[in-house]
């Protein structure tokens, strides 16, 4: 039985970079996700803080 990957031609110096780059750029949103999440949850706690002072 012949695989999906055997019969895909191989990737070549292009291909890969924009591999690279695409996997690059969901690490950098990743990060900026969980940064904004965080800044969210502060702010959130912040907010509240003040209403029971």
């Amino acid at each position: 039985m012949v695989t999906t990957r055997e019969k895909a031609s191989p990737i070549d110096a292009t291909d890969e970079e924009l591999i690279d780059t695409l996997i690059a750029i969901s690490v950098v949103a990743k990060r900026l996700a969980a940064n904004l999440r965080q800044k969210s949850t502060k702010e959130s706690e912040d907010v509240s803080n003040d209403k029971d002072e």
